[in-house]
């Protein structure tokens, strides 16, 4: 990874290093989930933010050399707008890592299936062929309190 100028940017950074770099911070996820609702100027973003304008400018430009949100300008006021395209990238990266952990909890699932005793493995973590089976998890009924 390259060094990062005084600004936070990535000078001669590949697309997914600054996807990344900008996802690394929280106050820009909390940007980003802003944008979620629709476009918006740069002083309403900012105003949720214990920091100066110009630090969460800073933060949006870094945003934007990700490609994860477009500017237009109309006069003095700035409004912002998510760009979710690049998050595609990351999720392409990320596919891999995904077949791998499925496949890994799939053989421990098997394996703790065997046991006699073993605990009920069903409840699982994300992947969408795994959410019915969260559902059914949350509808099960409370346990009687012990008295």
């Amino acid at each position: 990874m390259g060094e990062v100028a005084r600004d936070g940017r990535l000078p001669a950074a590949d697309p997914l290093t600054r996807l990344f770099h900008a996802l690394a911070d929280p106050t820009r996820r909390r940007l980003l989930n802003q944008l979620t609702v629709g476009a918006a100027k740069v002083t309403d973003l900012a105003r949720p933010f214990r920091m100066s304008l110009p630090a969460v400018s800073k933060h949006l430009r870094i945003l934007e050399d990700a490609g994860l949100v477009s500017r237009t300008v109309d006069g003095r006021i700035h409004r912002l707008t998510l760009t979710g395209a690049p998050l595609r990238q990351v999720e392409t990266w990320l596919d891999p890592f995904r077949a791998y952990w499925e496949s890994t909890l799939d053989a421990l699932q098997a394996d703790l299936g065997e046991r006699p005793g073993a605990p009920d493995t069903r409840r699982r973590w994300g992947g969408a062929r795994h959410q019915q089976t969260d559902r059914k998890a949350r509808r099960r009924p409370p346990r009687p309190a012990r008295g």
